[in-house]
């Protein structure tokens, strides 16, 4: 004998997917007949779906002065749990159906950092020499713990051991320098010597969040290997910023709040478009810390990744 399941409560209580989009297109739009053209439907049954939403929910949504409808506080709360609710099932929807079409979709994992400082500004170039592949991009610190369901094709990252059943192909060794804004050398000639770099407002990345990366540098041990081993630490010095957000980091030393350290594959870029400069030729070559282009096997013959595989390795060469 089968077993029926019991009445889900949750479920027979939840308004209506056809109401919420409704009620998501009226606040984003603030206007009914607006929402209506933009679905499609007419301004009636916008103003249908909104009040049967009210009457289930005990409450207005909304306060119409005019043609103009204002959000009260119940619904602006709902609006924006709705609408992030309907933007992933988009999103869900989307990828279910690039799936089965004839385009190709690749996913690529890196760092934040990676992602913003390097990647972004290189994308274009991809795309418009494949424009069959599309590419989608996940980033995070924690390559080790991703979340059920994520299984990139190409990961780049410093954790060679990342994952039974991926190839891996030795990219660089890092290499890490100071960099500051032209004006901020320009204000503090000082800092043309380690001594006087070592008393600027030193912005630092802290690895919280990071201990899966190995290998991290902060300006004690950056000066550590550079044979200066200052008795206070960077810490407890008076000028010191640090985050565990290295796109934070650069931007406030690219806006002239300090020095911070520079990964070369990150900055150089911006090292030769003037936006940053060194103020010191030293430097220090991480090398034990490679970064790896780390592709799945079952992908490693596959056309669309190989090239993705290949202009990967290109932009670093």
């Amino acid at each position: 004998m089968t077993k029926r399941s019991q009445p889900d409560q949750s479920l027979i209580a939840m308004p209506s997917f056809k109401a919420m989009r409704s009620f998501v297109a009226a606040a984003k739009y603030r206007n009914f007949t607006r929402a209506a053209e933009a679905l499609c439907v007419t301004q009636a049954a916008i103003s249908r779906q909104i009040r049967e939403l009210e009457t289930h929910l005990g409450t207005e949504l909304f306060v119409r002065s005019g043609r103009e409808v204002m959000l009260t506080p119940s619904g602006a709360a709902l609006f924006d749990a709705a609408q992030l609710s309907l933007l992933n099932i988009f999103q869900a929807t989307e990828r279910i159906r690039r799936q089965k079409s004839d385009k190709r979709t690749l996913t690529l994992c890196c760092s934040p950092a990676m992602s913003t400082l390097w990647l972004s500004r290189r994308m274009h170039s991809f795309f418009s020499a494949n424009p069959d592949l599309d590419v989608n991009i996940i980033t995070t610190q924690h390559f080790l713990a991703l979340e059920p369901g994520i299984d990139p094709d190409i990961f780049v990252t410093k954790i060679f051991d990342l994952r039974p059943g991926y190839l891996r192909t030795p990219l660089f060794h890092e290499v890490v320098y100071p960099v500051c804004s032209p004006g901020y050398l320009n204000a503090h000639p000082e800092l043309k010597t380690l001594e006087g770099i070592r008393n600027s407002v030193l912005l630092d990345l802290n690895p919280y969040g990071r201990a899966q990366l190995t290998e991290h540098v902060d300006w004690d041990a950056w000066f550590a290997l550079q044979a200066r081993d200052w008795p206070l630490a960077a810490s407890d010095h008076s000028h010191y910023f640090t985050s565990n957000d290295y796109g934070l980091v650069v931007q406030m030393a690219l806006d002239g709040q300090g020095v911070a350290l520079g990964w070369d594959h990150l900055v150089r870029d911006m090292v030769r478009e003037g936006r940053l400069v060194r103020p010191v030729a030293e430097e220090l070559t991480l090398s034990e810390a490679l970064q790896y282009l780390i592709v799945k096997e079952e992908k490693a013959d596959d056309p669309a990744c190989l090239r993705l595989k290949a202009w990967l390795i290109a932009q670093f060469a």
